[in-house]
C-alpha cells in the first residue's frame, strides 16, 4: 500500500499536492483518470527523493497543465474541489 512506501509527513504532502494541482483542472476534466494521471507524477516525485511540499506541488500543477494541454481543455483558475478521494487516486496509481 503506498502509506507504507512513504512516511507521513512526504503523505500528507503528496495529498495537499494532489488537491492543489486538480483544482486548476476545467470544469469535465477532473475525472477519477484525469486525477490518477496526476497522482502518478505526484508518486513519481516522491520516488525520484522530493517529498517536499513545493516539489509534490510543482510536479503536480506540471502534469495537470499538461493534461489541459492534451486534451485541449481550459485550466480552471477557481478553487473548486475535485470530487474523488485524494487517497483513492493515490492508491490506484501504485497498484498499476
Amino acid at each position: 500500500m503506498i502509506t507504507d512506501s512513504f512516511d507521513p509527513r512526504t503523505f500528507a504532502n503528496m495529498e495537499v499536492a494532489l488537491e492543489r494541482a486538480c483544482k486548476i483542472l476545467g470544469a469535465g476534466s477532473e475525472g477519477h483518470q484525469a486525477r490518477c494521471r496526476i497522482a502518478g507524477k505526484i508518486v513519481e516525485c516522491a520516488e525520484s527523493g522530493d517529498g517536499t511540499l513545493g516539489g509534490l506541488t510543482k510536479a503536480g500543477r506540471v502534469a495537470a497543465t499538461d493534461l489541459c494541454v492534451t486534451r485541449g481543455c481550459e485550466l480552471n483558475r477557481r478553487s473548486s474541489l475535485i470530487a474523488g478521494s485524494r487517497r483513492a487516486a493515490l492508491a490506484e496509481v501504485t497498484l498499476h
